[in-house]
């Protein structure tokens, strides 16, 4: 068994897998190094970890994982199963670093955008070569609801509606319109950047992740993939490429 944990800047995920099988996957907000020691009684037969992790963590958590398995900790110079063209691989997103991984593992030989909808968007590209070229990064639809608040003296702090909520194109409050600009307007974003996409590697496969990728399944484009775990799948990639090399 494979344990894969992904350590965000609020919250972290820990993730099992039985060969390729994801069997387990909890998101676990406190009392991360507990919830370890309990994953490691319930799955005595854990033989390998990786962990990546975008913030500091409890220096106790690479001891238990070094005593209880072959421990990996992803860093930009970790073998990877891609070859990466990006032209400053230290400053990588450990995140665009799983999520190449995946898209390679999940489509090989074939141009991949992968669309990661969490606090950023971000938009990694693959080519059937086995490349990674990179992408861009925009802000999150919360990130977009945040700053509407913080930089004007009369909009509302908004939450985000039902991702199957019905959103006018023309608002009718300010509510609405707040609405209508930050989700759809952040649609039509993908859209288009899926639309330069295929202009120049044409066919191309689309991958949408993250958090918030409900909002973005169902959109114009008929060749979208959803994958929400598709971070988590490229760190158990990661890992099984370390332990066959």
């Amino acid at each position: 068994m494979k344990l894969v944990i992904d350590i965000g800047n609020t919250s972290a995920k820990i993730a099992i897998y039985d060969n390729s099988s994801l069997i387990d996957l909890r998101t676990v907000e406190e009392n991360f190094y507990e919830s370890l020691i309990n994953t490691f009684q319930k799955y005595p037969s854990i033989t390998s970890s990786i962990v990546s992790a975008v913030t500091n963590y409890d220096d106790r958590i690479p001891a238990i994982l070094k005593k209880n398995s072959s421990f990996l900790e992803l860093t930009h110079s970790t073998p990877v199963p891609f070859i990466n063209k990006y032209s400053t691989p230290q400053t990588l997103g450990k995140d665009r670093i799983a999520i190449a991984a995946a898209a390679v593992s999940m489509f090989p030989d074939e141009n991949i955008l992968v669309i990661d909808a969490g606090t950023c968007v971000t938009y990694d590209f693959v080519n059937s070569s086995g490349e990674y070229l990179g992408g861009s990064i925009s802000p999150g639809l919360v990130m977009r609801l945040k700053a509407l608040n913080n930089y004007t003296n009369k909009l509302p702090l908004e939450s985000l509606p039902e991702h199957n909520s019905v959103i006018e194109l023309i608002g009718k409050s300010t509510r609405t319109s707040i609405l209508s600009g930050v989700v759809i307007g952040l649609k039509s974003e993908v859209e288009h950047i899926i639309n330069q996409y295929e202009l120049q590697f044409s066919p191309l496969k689309v991958v949408i992740s993250g958090g918030d990728y409900k909002y973005f399944e169902k959109t114009s484009k008929s060749n979208i993939f959803a994958s929400p775990n598709f971070v988590i799948n490229g760190l158990k990639e990661i890992l099984i490429f370390n332990e066959e090399d």
